[in-house]
C-alpha cells in the first residue's frame, strides 16, 4: 500500500465527516437534525424538518462526498482493491464523522454517490429500485434497505470486481438501519407522504 493510498483513504474519510445535514440547518436556522425528527442527519429527516431546498442541498452534497474521493482515487490510478475501499472509507467518516462527535448518518447518499463512478447503468438501476419501493410503500427507508440490499448483486453483474466493497458498504448501512427496521416491523416508521402532508 502506497503513500498515495493511505492519503485517499484519510481524505475520504475526512469529506465524508464533514456533515451536510447538520451544516445546512445551521444555515437555514434548523437546529440540530439529531435532535429532531427520525434523529438521522440525512436528507429525508431535513425534508421533515426544513422543507425542500435544505434537503436538496443536503443530498447533493452527501452524493459527491461519495463520489469526488472516488474519482479522484480513479484518475491518480489507485488498484480497483483500493479503489473500492475508498469508498468504503468515505461512506465511514459519513456515518461516524470525527468533526461531529462521530454521530452521523445512514450513508445511503454518500453509498451512492460512490457507486456513481461505476457507471450510470448501476446508478440508473438503484434509482429505479428505490423509487419503485419508495412509491409502492411510502417508506424512505424501506426503500433503501431493498436497495442497497440488491447492490452488490447488481455490481456482480455489471462490475463484478467492485460487488465485494459495494457488499461491505451494505451490510454497514443495514446496520445503521437496524432501528428503521425494528419499527417498520411494527408499522411504527413514518412514511414520507405523509411527513409532508404535515
Amino acid at each position: 500500500m502506497t503513500a498515495l493510498t493511505i492519503f485517499m483513504f484519510a481524505f475520504a474519510y475526512l469529506l465524508g465527516s464533514v456533515s451536510s445535514a447538520i451544516l445546512v440547518c445551521r444555515l437555514f436556522a434548523l437546529g440540530d437534525p439529531r435532535e429532531q425528527g427520525s434523529g438521522n442527519p440525512g436528507a429525508t429527516n431535513v425534508l421533515r424538518i426544513g422543507g425542500k431546498l435544505p434537503a436538496a442541498l443536503v443530498l447533493i452534497f452527501d452524493i459527491l462526498k461519495g463520489t469526488v474521493p472516488v474519482w479522484a482515487s480513479y484518475y491518480l490510478g489507485l488498484d480497483p482493491v483500493y479503489l473500492a475501499f475508498v469508498a468504503v472509507t468515505a461512506c465511514l467518516g459519513h456515518m461516524f464523522p470525527i468533526f461531529f462527535g462521530f454521530r452521523g448518518g445512514k450513508a445511503v447518499a454518500t453509498a451512492f454517490g460512490t457507486i456513481l463512478p461505476l457507471g450510470l447503468d448501476l446508478a440508473s438501476l438503484l434509482i429505479f429500485c428505490w423509487v419503485i419501493v419508495l412509491y409502492i410503500s411510502g417508506y424512505s427507508s424501506l426503500a433503501a434497505i431493498i436497495t442497497v440490499s440488491l447492490a452488490p448483486l447488481l455490481t456482480w453483474l455489471i462490475q463484478p470486481e467492485y460487488a465485494m466493497a459495494v457488499a461491505i458498504l451494505s451490510g454497514l448501512i443495514i446496520l445503521r438501519h437496524k432501528e428503521n427496521i425494528i419499527r417498520l416491523f411494527y408499522k411504527q416508521e413514518s412514511k414520507v407522504r405523509q411527513n409532508k402532508r404535515k
